[in-house]
């Protein structure tokens, strides 16, 4: 769908009228509010001139909040990096220098398209569309009622817990956070009072968590394209409001004593002729920003996503996070850098590839320290960048050939490791099909009985393939602990035997393919015990 947004916004009407009127009703609304319609409760709730109650009582129709940690996080659709850099925007540009930036990309079809209802789904649970389901914006099949949305979480952690949305694009209270927020409003795509309706709860109410979403750059994006001055200047004017915001937390009277968590974020980019829902890198590149306790002032990370919003959020606010829940994100301070990622570096520009842009530097061949790669039954030629297993990056690999479901890899993070025999074989190449193992460390098993191996994979079959792991305890013979021959993309757990006597486990990931597909491998630990 490349509709504009105020079409698409026309078309979701009548499918969210229902839901938009609930999201209307804070749910701890004082007893006068009850008697009202539940339109103008939103209005008595959100209008700054409604009077305000005690600093122990609701401000607004919005509960007070009992936590020191606060958290705001601000969603801006359809925003490119490449341009807010460029783009004159002191206020983001103040929290970026402040905090981490970490930048990486979405998925595409066939996980779903690059458009505002998957973006912010995935954005509000923490997990992938292939999990809570949102395909595009009309939510038809969302399972959010086993992927619910941090605020929601929140309320069912700890009913005391304040929490408050507010959004432009109306889907965002409607739809993305339903569940059990205090108070959501709908501003019907008028950034200006989503603004002014946000500096008014965080100056005066005391939220302990809110989401807001601006509306304003996507609408220039659909408009004007993504390449022009009408979209600077938009991320100028929204850029602005950001600021206004951010000064409310400021001049709290407790700001002092408070420990706040700002994260910015965006769905998606567009493309310069203006719109999204493709594949195309300035549609998939996503950024976000945190600024707080523990980020270090104006660092740069390429390993977070926007899945690891919602459980920062949560561990922020003092919420563990549960296995249970499958999340598919990780607070920021507990994602480490794997090994392929200090490969980053030492990464080359294409060789073959001619469709790659010439200065993306993406690939490599030399296996970080402990690793090896087995190319003995490789044939000879083929793509250079893809013979035999090999170190890339997303914005590099995907590009080697759109729509092929490599936008699908969103669990990897940073560099990670594939084999690709569908790219090898376009160029010629000696008789025979692609056979490249992929050979981990050595780990130390002495004493153990069992262990775990975990790794994010994607594993895509397209012809004639296969894919085993095996396990090869000191220098024995390699046993077989799985093969892969249908299509997989998930976060591998894989339980081990240790024999008695062993000192150490070696795993090896054969790929063979006929002009098939690939296999990806990355955040590879093993833990024995």
């Amino acid at each position: 769908m490349r509709t504009s947004r105020s079409t698409r916004t026309v078309a979701l009407a009548t499918a969210t009228a229902a839901a938009t009127a609930a999201a209307l009703i804070p749910l701890s609304a004082t007893a006068s509010a009850a008697a009202t319609t539940a339109a103008a409760t939103a209005t008595a709730a959100a209008s700054a001139a409604s009077a305000s109650a005690s600093a122990d009582g609701p401000y607004q129709g919005l509960p007070n909040g009992t936590k020191q940690a606060k958290t705001l996080v601000i969603g801006i659709d359809g925003t490119r990096y490449d341009k807010l850099l460029t783009a004159d925007a002191p206020a983001l540009k103040a929290l970026m220098a402040g905090g981490l930036t970490a930048t990486g990309n979405l998925y595409a079809n066939p996980l779903a398209p690059t458009l505002s209802g998957p973006g912010w789904s995935t954005i509000a649970t923490g997990a992938w569309p292939d999990k809570h389901k949102v395909k595009d914006n009309a939510f038809t099949g969302a399972r959010f009622d086993l992927f619910p949305d941090f605020a929601t979480r929140l309320e069912n952690a700890d009913p005391a817990t304040s929490t408050l949305v507010i959004g432009s694009w109306n889907p965002i209270t409607a739809n993305v956070f339903n569940g059990r927020a205090d108070l959501r409003v709908p501003e019907s795509e008028n950034d200006t009072k989503t603004a002014a309706d946000a500096a008014d709860y965080l100056a005066h109410g005391n939220p302990d968590a809110t989401f807001l979403h601006f509306d304003g750059i996507d609408e220039a994006g659909h408009a004007h394209g993504g390449a022009g001055a009408d979209y600077l200047a938009a991320i100028h004017t929204v850029d602005a409001l950001v600021g206004q915001v951010v000064q409310a937390v400021k001049s709290r009277p407790t700001y002092g004593s408070e420990d706040w968590l700002i994260v910015v974020t965006t769905d998606h980019g567009h493309t310069d002729a203006g719109g999204h829902g493709g594949n195309s890198a300035n549609e998939r590149q996503t950024f976000l920003i945190a600024d707080g306790t523990g980020y270090t002032p104006g660092s740069r990370r390429y390993d977070v996503k926007p899945v690891d919003i919602a459980p920062t959020v949560l561990k922020h606010e003092g919420v563990p996070v549960d296995p249970a829940w499958k999340l598919d994100g990780q607070p920021i301070d507990e994602i480490t850098p794997d090994a392929f990622d200090a490969l980053r570096p030492v990464l080359q520009t294409r060789v073959d590839e001619s469709g790659i842009p010439a200065a993306v530097k993406g690939w490599t061949h030399t296996p970080p320290a402990g690793w090896s790669i087995d190319n003995s039954r490789m044939p000879s030629g083929g793509v250079t960048e893809w013979r035999g297993w090999t170190f890339a990056t997303d914005e590099f690999w995907t590009a080697a050939e759109l729509g092929q479901s490599r936008e699908t890899n969103v669990r990897a993070r940073n560099v990670f490791a594939v084999a690709d025999s569908d790219e090898w074989d376009d160029k010629a190449h000696g008789a025979g099909q692609f056979d490249s193992t992929l050979v981990s460390p050595a780990y130390p098993v002495a004493g153990a009985g069992r262990g775990t191996l975990s790794f994010a994979t994607d594993y895509k079959v397209d012809g004639p393939q296969t894919g085993d792991l095996y396990v090869v305890f000191d220098n024995g013979a390699p046993q077989l602990v799985k093969s892969y021959r249908s299509d997989l993309n998930t976060v591998e757990r894989l339980p081990v035997t240790v024999p008695a006597g062993a000192a150490t486990a070696r795993f090896q990931f054969r790929y063979t393919g006929t002009n098939s597909a690939f296999w990806t491998v990355d955040q590879v630990v093993f833990t024995a015990s």
